[in-house]
């Protein structure tokens, strides 16, 4: 397990754990399933499929230009679509390259037509230079980080993609996260096996065709300031953003644990805080890390602990050399206990203020709702996130109630 860095940006997002956990493991359902035949929808895939000419010669394999003389031959006109070798060639190539899409090796620009429609709800480009601005403008503001989650054929002349972008705003001075989850319909030139379309829909809103007010609304919103400490937290990847909650699939860590009274209490916390500030078997004095749980394991919320993550160079065998981690010191009272939370996909309310212990229950109880109105299989039980020291402005607070969920399917 690696240290984690304390820089915000690496810290939030990072690579997705190993796919080791049954219950949390993703897998990709109908494209239909996710977006529902509206009109509006309709018209976007329309759109992403619609073939402006281009004139740059086709990225293709050696074994396209055969196959494109035997549709000939027998009349068919290459109006079935793809090959499959060319969809996966396609595929593979997506993979490789888009992860470099804001980094300094940058997309392979050779394989997009000259003329590149490219929409998403607040942006849009008609030619490859706009495209290709775009990219450098979001670079230069934003700072993004992309994750890509899957690529898959959805049309004939069509691929999909599922992904995850961080960004923080750079010109402001508290330089806020932004976070977008969704799809990519990236759309193929006929004649060349060329990309020359390129629409997003975004997970946290409705009405993703551009112009969206909705989706200019959804990236103001996203500018608030919320006061994360700049110390070690657990590593997670956001998986999907909605316009109520975030699902994240978090790392495995470790905590110090002892029992509490409620989600807001602050019984046992001289407990778990004692003894990473030296009232354990070593004396050894323990980086402070954040947030700190509180965890209800039950259906009525009543039976709780209170935890702190412990710092991810820690490890709680006691031999570790070989993976240069550091064991961590027993405790000095039955109160208190070291273990490891297992790694999952957890449904995420985010809020600042107080967390007072009646908004604390109605924040889990319209989680919990809106899980089960889409679908999802919450877990029993919560966990309540406090990232700030209680002397911190209610309003900059940053406070976080979470689901485990059963299953979780990363729809493309």
């Amino acid at each position: 397990m690696a240290t984690t860095t304390t820089s915000l940006r690496s810290r939030l997002i990072l690579p997705p754990p190993p796919a080791s956990h049954a219950a949390v493991s993703l897998r990709l359902r109908p494209r239909a399933s996710v977006l529902p035949s509206s009109s509006w929808r309709r018209n976007l895939r329309l759109a992403a499929r619609a073939a402006p000419p281009g004139g740059a010669v086709a990225p293709a394999s050696s074994s396209s230009a055969p196959a494109a003389k035997e549709e000939e031959k027998d009349g068919s006109g290459g109006d079935e679509g793809l090959s499959a070798p060319d969809a996966e060639r396609l595929c593979e190539f997506l993979r490789a390259d888009l992860p470099h899409l804001f980094d300094d090796v940058g997309i392979d620009r050779s394989a997009y037509d000259d003329r590149v429609r490219f929409r998403d709800p607040i942006t849009r480009h008609d030619t490859i230079d706009g495209y290709l601005l775009n990219i450098r403008l979001l670079k230069l503001l934003f700072r993004p980080d992309f994750y890509l989650h899957a690529v898959k054929q959805t049309g004939p002349y069509e691929l999909t993609t599922r992904w995850t972008m961080v960004m923080k705003f750079m010109l402001l001075p508290w330089k806020p996260e932004l976070v977008f989850t969704g799809l990519s319909i990236m759309g193929l030139n006929p004649q060349n096996l060329k990309f020359n379309s390129h629409v997003d829909l975004w997970d946290s809103i409705e009405n993703n065709e551009y112009f969206s007010f909705e989706g200019l609304w959804d990236v103001f919103k996203q500018l608030r300031f919320y006061k994360t400490p700049d110390i070690e937290t657990p590593n997670y990847l956001i998986l999907k953003r909605t316009a109520h909650y975030e699902v994240r699939s978090y790392s495995p860590f470790l905590i110090v644990e002892a029992k509490g009274d409620k989600l807001t209490g602050s019984s046992g916390f001289n407990n778990v805080t004692g003894y990473i500030f030296g009232k354990n078997a070593s004396s050894e004095k323990i980086p402070m890390t954040t947030p700190v749980f509180t965890q209800a394991s039950d259906g009525t919320l009543s039976d709780v602990s209170i935890q702190i993550v412990l710092p991810m160079n820690k490890d709680l065998n006691r031999v570790c050399f070989l993976y240069f981690l550091i064991s961590l010191p027993a405790p000095n009272t039955e109160a208190v206990t070291l273990r490891k939370v297992e790694g999952g996909i957890v449904a995420v309310k985010k809020f600042s203020g107080r967390p007072k212990e009646e908004i604390v229950l109605q924040k889990e109880k319209d989680l919990r709702s809106q899980l089960l109105k889409d679908g999802l299989k919450p877990q029993q039980g919560c966990l309540l996130a406090r990232y700030n020291d209680p002397r911190t402005k209610s309003f900059l607070m940053r406070n976080e109630v979470l689901i485990r969920l059963n299953e979780f399917t990363l729809e493309l």
